[in-house]
Parts: structure tokens; sequence; C-alpha cells
């Protein structure tokens, strides 16, 4: 299905995705592309929507007959496919068959000396936490990550916040109203966030059905996928905090092997992420937390699975929406981060001093950022900021308290409160 936004603004055209400066430079200089991502984030609509001059060979696992035709004889179905196009083929986890012959076409080309894009495959399953699927293409693969709509998606506002974070110099100024709640509700997936006459709920369950009966199957090997729906309600509510595996582990009421499926199908499905703890190269005489902390990749995904609604939250239980809050930017900094060349991290002494997120560029530059979801900004919002600040002295960038109100402004040396909606304005 292509995903055209309904309403007045952008009606009936495309949504252009960030990643797609990206990924068409991969497909134009790599031999081989791997675009994974959830289910239902787009992937395949993505490769619908390449320029003209990519003449495209669009082949799709989700058939049984063709499925069935690259397991049964994965040599015959890769020296089938022509040599003058881009073959896409979607959900190619579901057929690990075809990577060595995938592999066997890919060297062949090189020693005729044809080194041109032949491949973009598609998936819902992070290939390189399977490693008998990834060391196949060591070397011959470049991957990209397609998440749920971003903020700066569905409004249309084209820019990366990445690199507006580490080269633009904030400015005092002040930004109009916006509805937090409806922005968070349009950052999810593509068929649900351009179509306001779709029931969520159904929606939620038919997603989660599809997950337990076919993906948990086909990429783990769990003998009982309902027990992630127990996974995914504790850890709904833990978001933002750090993850205690042996707590979560007693609380599904599962063995720690079984526990340790459970969240390694979670994160490889991209249901879920980590964000690491930071610590500075050398470590000097800090003790950090080792911990990573846990987030939902979708935020409307994170209220279903609590069984509430986002407005209900926002209206009537404050400390519940600053975690979802808090799960919102951490999401849209990931959607960005990984194909920026930044490493986003989460920064916490064992005193307790902390800074939400930590991003670090290729250089060893570093930007603070602490979230609160209140619309003005106290003092001690900055304590952790500060202590970052001094721990990473010249290479401290900036601080920011990241706020649900509407003005950007200087703290202190180095460090601004701004808005969320900086995001996508």
């Amino acid at each position: 299905m292509d995903y055209y936004v309904r309403n007045c603004e952008y009606s009936m055209r495309y949504l252009q995705r960030n990643i797609t400066v990206e990924l068409i430079k991969s497909i134009k200089t790599r031999p081989l592309t791997y675009l994974n991502g959830g289910r239902q984030v787009g992937k395949s609509t993505l490769c619908a929507h390449l320029p003209s001059d990519i003449k495209a060979n669009h082949i799709t696992f989700d058939s049984p007959l063709i499925l069935n035709s690259a397991k049964t004889d994965p040599a015959l179905f890769v020296e089938s496919l022509p040599d003058d196009a881009l073959n896409i083929i979607d959900e190619v986890q579901f057929a690990p068959e075809i990577f060595p012959y995938l592999k066997m076409k890919i060297d062949k080309n090189r020693l005729n000396g044809n080194t041109k894009q032949k491949f973009l495959l598609t998936g819902s399953a992070n290939l390189l936490a399977l490693p008998n699927l990834s060391e196949t293409l060591v070397g011959r693969m470049s991957v990209l990550t397609l998440y749920p709509f971003s903020a700066s998606e569905v409004c249309g506002y084209n820019s990366s916040l990445i690199d507006r974070l580490f080269n633009e110099d904030l400015k005092i100024s002040k930004y109009a109203n916006f509805d937090i709640v409806d922005i968070i509700k349009k950052a999810t997936y593509p068929e649900i966030a351009l179509d306001n006459t779709i029931d969520r709920i159904k929606w939620f369950d038919s997603y989660l059905t599809t997950i337990l009966n076919r993906d948990v199957k086909s990429i783990s090997d769990l003998k009982n996928p309902d027990l992630m729906i127990g996974l995914l309600s504790v850890l709904s509510a833990r978001t933002g905090g750090l993850l205690n595996n042996t707590a979560i582990a007693s609380e599904i009421g599962v063995d720690y092997r079984t526990y340790e499926k459970l969240l390694t199908f979670a994160l490889n499905s991209f249901i879920i992420f980590n964000v690491k703890p930071w610590a500075k190269p050398n470590k000097l005489s800090k003790r950090y937390v080792k911990s990573p902390k846990l987030y939902y990749t979708d935020c409307n995904f994170l209220s279903y699975i609590m069984k509430r609604d986002l407005t209900e939250i926002y209206n009537t239980d404050k400390q519940t929406f600053g975690h979802i809050f808090e799960n919102f930017v951490a999401s849209e900094l990931y959607k960005t981060a990984k194909f920026n060349d930044i490493e986003i991290s989460h920064y916490r002494t064992q005193s307790g001093s902390e800074a939400d997120f930590v991003l670090e560029n290729s250089n060893g530059d570093v930007i603070g950022i602490e979230v609160k979801s209140s619309k003005t900004v106290e003092n001690k919002y900055t304590t952790g900021l500060k202590e970052l600040k001094e721990v990473c002295k010249d290479k401290f960038q900036k601080g920011i308290v990241l706020y649900a109100g509407d003005e950007i402004f200087s703290i202190e040396d180095k460090i601004w409160a701004v808005p969320v909606c900086y995001f996508w304005k």
C-alpha cells in the first residue's frame, strides 16, 4: 500500500522520508544494500518511490509461491534475477538460503568488472544480529534502518535534527503554540498516521498478532510466542529506566534463558531499543552506571501495550506522560542518529548524577540533553548537564534542557532551554 498524506496541508502526495538521500547514495555506490526496520514502517513504499532512473525488479517473499521457489532452489532463484535491474527483495529474512548465492553473484560480477548495484533487500529483522545471515555478506553490504515517521517527516520539515544540534547556533526565540499529544500521535506507523479513520486499537491488535504468529516463529526459537506480551507489558512500565534483566525475568515469571530470547527478539524486530551508558574513554576517576536504558520505538504502540490513550494520560497522569515524553524524544533522536554517524547514550554516575541523553559525533564532540515534559524550566534540571560539561571540557558543545514550552533561551554558558518543537519547526 502506498502511503499518501490525506490532510489539506499535504493533500495526495507521497510523504518524503528523511533517509531517502542516504538510501539512494548506497544503491548507487554499493553492491548490496539492506534496508531493515520494523513491520509497517514503509520500507516497500519507500522502495516503490525511488527515482525513475533506477530500473527496479520488485519481488516479495510475502508471496508463498515466490518464497517457496527461493527456498527450494535458491541457486536457480538468484541466477534468474535480471542483471540489468536493481533487484528489490522484500522480507528477505524468510529465505536465508539465498544469501550464499547472492554472495557468489556479487563476487562474480566483481571479477567481471561490474561493481554496480544489483540488490536492495528489505526485512523486518535486524540482519546484523543474525550472524548466520550477515556474515555471508560481510564487506559486500551496507545496512540502513527505516523507522516509523518522525515528527519532522509528518510536519514536512526536511531537515536533520542531529545536524542542526551540532552545527546551528542557538538563539533566543519563541515558537507558536503546538499540540504535543497530536504530534506524538502522528509520529507513528505510516498507515495509521495518514488515515485517521483507522481504528488504532484494532490496527495494533493485528500488528501484534502478525508479530507473534509469524515473526517470532521465523527468526527465533521461542516455544511460546505469547510470552512476548508479558515482556512488552512489563517493559512498558519501565521505559526510560535502567534495564534490570534479573528483575524483569522474575516479574514475567520465566527463566533467564527464555527472558534473553524474548528480549533479543524484541530488540531485533525493532519494537524496542537500548540506549547504552556513556563513559569518558579514559574514565578518569569517575564511576559510571553500566546498565543501558530501554525505550519503545513507537510511543503509540507503547500506549497500546499500556492499554491507555495518550490524550487521557496527558490530561490525568503527568508522571506517566513524563516517561512517554522522554520516550518520544529518545525515538526521535534514534531515528536520526543512526544515519548521521552519531553515538547516542545516557550519562549517569554511581552517585546519581545524570543526563538523559548524550550525543557524540565522530570527532568526540558532545551534546547533553535533559528531557522535561513541563512547560517551564527550573535550575535543578541542569545539574547533570553541568557535570557532563565539566567532565567533557572543550569537547562539550552544548547542553540542552528539552521541554514542552515555546521559548529558546540561554540558562548559562553553553546550556540552553529548547522547546521540543525544535524537532519539527
